[in-house]
């Protein structure tokens, strides 16, 4: 008896269907050796889920016939990773064999992954092959409860979840009083909120850090502080997410698709409703930052997309992990191409670097001498090299916190509220500027086609930027990021054109670019 169902697999953050194709007859003898071969390119462990199914319907009170099944998973030049067709096999063999009803199998997408007791674990991407389930016009999907939320986000499909297999049959024969799970997408997205444990009014003193942050916030653009040990780089980089503007439902979607494929969503989540931080280790291999592996997942770029991407002690990260975020950084997405697979994430993300001056950290600090030996400040600067630094658009000094401030009793005026709200008037001038523009929201993302256009300069300032494009011998790609932290402070103060304060605070945040700066 041939019985189908149907399931999804992951490529990259979109799913495509899976037929599971179990044909069933003929006794298994018992001298013969079990008579059950899964086929369709199945990973370790698909090919392992056997033992675990047969277990699973042992103790769940169902009787499995011992016949004779050929499983195929189509198509089957596609390889199936993951322990989650456990349930369509499970419920495909007890169709085949005649222990269940196949009335309904064709209307459903089944997916989950078995215990030993027939309780249902979680599984990864959820929400992708919900979104798939809708297009191909299937009625249901049924998949662990621990999963239903995040799937029920997409509307048109009944998202049952359950808890272990004799409820996942109970609701192929209608016999369930499991009902569909319903989640008002937009009313879930306006109530949760954008709500951060940290705020700007924590920090002491660091005026002109804050201004810098915001800068950036309302520009989108990539920040690196130069500081010594203590001085708070960390504790400012954290709070960059709280002064983002929120984020929207399409961002939203877009964040928890990946999260939903990289299986780091909390049980019963529905939406990532805030801003990423990612702070990964030193110690992180490429691989890791930008995703890959046999089996490509998203790297911490990409679980960074539409937030932050934290590097702290960014001379400390191996050079070619460094490197390979170049291409990424411009493009916004990041292709990994294998023989017989390429998937591509987005990595739309801002990236914030913390650094040392050098190896004892006390370079240029106004109380400390630096004990670095001739020559050792360059060579620790040189380990990140000149293009990664040409696509970070402010390079920003923290000094320490004067002991005044720090004692000073009264907390800061100056909330992330505060600092969010002019953030967000500059953000909609330049939704207003790129509204014709795909996939183009800030200026840090302006194609150079545009720059010239939208950034123009009187003769004073062009007078201005060709002495320090001299002085600092500095890129075209520096120039034109110049030219849009310049823009970004002129939306942030209101101004239609570019005044020459703002092109004097851009030139400004080029430290690293100044000659002399290491000595």
């Amino acid at each position: 008896m041939l019985v189908k169902t149907y399931a999804g697999s992951v490529h990259g953050v979109d799913a495509q269907t899976i037929t599971v194709e179990i044909n069933t007859g003929g006794a298994v003898g018992n001298t013969e050796k079990p008579g059950i071969f899964i086929v369709g390119l199945p990973d370790s462990a698909v090919r392992e889920s056997l033992p675990r199914i047969e277990a699973a319907v042992k103790n769940s009170g169902i009787r499995l016939p011992r016949l004779k099944t050929i499983i195929n998973l189509a198509p089957a030049d596609i390889r199936k990773e993951g322990s989650a067709f456990d349930l369509p096999i499970a419920i495909g063999m007890l169709a085949g064999s005649g222990v269940i009803a196949t009335d309904g199998l064709d209307r459903y997408f089944i997916m989950g992954e078995l215990s030993l007791d027939g309780s249902l674990r979680p599984i990864k991407g959820a929400l992708p092959i919900s979104i798939q389930a809708r297009k191909e016009k299937f009625k249901g999907f049924i998949l662990p409860k621990a999963n239903a939320r995040e799937a029920a986000i997409v509307n048109d499909v009944d998202i049952y979840g359950v808890d272990n297999l004799c409820e996942a049959i109970e609701v192929l024969g209608g016999e369930s009083d499991v009902k569909p799970l319903v989640v008002n997408t937009r009313e879930e997205f306006a109530n949760s909120g954008s709500v951060y444990d940290v705020d700007f009014a924590d920090v002491k003193g660091q005026e002109n850090i804050k201004r810098a942050l915001e800068l950036a916030a309302a520009g989108g653009h990539n920040v690196i502080l130069i500081g010594p040990p203590g001085a708070g780089k960390t504790m400012l980089a954290r709070r960059l997410p709280t002064i983002l503007p929120p984020l929207t439902l399409y961002e939203a979607l877009d964040t928890t698709k990946i999260h939903s494929v990289s299986g780091i969503l909390p049980d019963n989540a529905s939406l990532v409703t805030t801003r990423p931080f990612r702070a990964p280790h030193h110690t992180i291999s490429d691989v890791a930052l930008v995703g890959g592996g046999s089996d490509p997942m998203p790297g911490e770029i990409s679980l960074a997309h539409n937030g932050v991407l934290f590097l702290d002690e960014l001379p400390e990260f191996k050079r070619q992990v460094l490197e390979v975020m170049r291409q990424p950084m411009e493009e916004r997405r990041v292709t990994i191409s294998r023989a017989k697979v390429t998937v591509d994430y987005p990595a739309s993300f801002m990236l914030v670097a913390s650094m040392n001056p050098c190896p004892c950290g006390y370079y240029n600090h106004p109380e400390k001498d630096c004990v670095c030996g001739p020559g050792v400040v360059k060579r620790y600067l040189s380990k990140i090299s000149g293009p990664l630094l040409d696509r970070i658009d402010l390079h920003v000094e923290v000094t320490p916190v004067k002991i005044e401030e720090l004692t000073n009793a009264e907390r800061p005026k100056l909330t992330s509220t505060d600092i969010r709200e002019r953030v967000l008037r500059a953000r909609e001038v330049q939704a207003e500027r790129f509204k014709d523009l795909k996939d183009v929201y800030s200026n840090a993302q302006m194609p150079s086609r545009m720059v010239r256009e939208v950034c123009q300069l009187d003769d004073t300032g062009l007078t201005l930027l060709k002495t320090a494009m001299e002085r600092l011998q500095l890129s075209a790609r520096a120039f034109d990021r110049i030219l849009k932290v310049a823009r970004t402070a002129a939306d942030l103060a209101g101004s239609a054109d570019i005044r020459i304060e703002d092109l004097a605070e851009a030139i400004h945040y080029r430290s690293l670019d100044r000659e002399g700066w290491a000595g």
